[in-house]
């Protein structure tokens, strides 16, 4: 599992986005994804009209202007604060996204060619390459230890704080591409070509994840659009 930094729903920043994101959002091309918000924003606007007219013109048997000042502002604040609930859903997916390709180090790799190395960058790695890792060394890619024993920090990706063995063989031999060799050497055949690791399939899910309604939110959504058709 990969542990990145946790993304506060509070974090200064990602609020200010969101509020932003939130008027955005009042575009009717947007809204009218939502046939339920569309007809609480038409409400919203035409309540507005009709408490400018009242304020206005004072016309005889119409509700008094600060009760549908009041209207018109719960409608508002309904919408906003829809808008502002998915916007804020929305930024933090990208802020997770984003701290998981900060986990992404541009390392030089130590490619073994024809039993000499070569300092590569580690974007240039391919699947089958076998490159060389010394502590105090990024892996700079995932792959199979193929010679010898090493103590990993993989604290990045795992959450773990104890550092792990890593060595050639048996089911302790996959390392992660960003995780740091703390002792010894190792000897690593990369598995994973650019843009397939384990971090970047992460950063994809986290990218493309798509919250889905619940039952309860798909019935109330078909009850209110049934209704809103009704009184319309």
């Amino acid at each position: 599992m990969v542990q990145a930094q946790p993304v506060s729903i509070f974090h200064g920043p990602l609020v200010r986005q969101a509020v932003k994101e939130s008027l955005l959002k009042l575009s009717p091309a947007v809204v009218a994804r939502n046939p339920v918000m569309l007809v609480v924003e038409v409400g919203s606007v035409l309540t507005t009209v009709l408490w400018i007219r009242d304020l206005l013109t004072h016309p005889a048997g119409a509700a008094p202007a600060w009760f549908t000042f009041n209207v018109a502002l719960w409608l508002w604040f309904t919408v906003v604060f829809a808008n502002f609930a998915e916007a804020l859903a929305e930024g933090r997916g990208k802020a997770q996204a984003a701290a998981l390709r900060g986990l992404r180090k541009e390392t030089m790799a130590r490619l073994l060619r024809n039993n000499h190395e070569e300092q590569v960058p580690a974007s240039q790695l391919r699947k089958g390459n076998t490159v060389v890792v010394e502590a105090g060394q990024i892996i700079p890619g995932d792959g199979e230890v193929m010679e010898g024993i090493a103590s990993v920090d993989e604290s990045a990706i795992t959450g773990e704080s104890a550092p792990v063995i890593r060595e050639s063989g048996g089911d302790r031999s996959a390392v992660t591409g960003g995780t740091k060799v703390l002792s010894d050497r190792i000897v690593v055949r990369i598995s994973a070509n650019p843009g397939e690791s384990f971090l970047d399939r992460m950063i994809g899910l986290v990218e493309g994840a798509k919250r889905l309604k619940t039952p309860n939110e798909i019935a109330l959504h078909v009850l209110l659009s049934g209704m809103t058709i009704i009184f319309l």
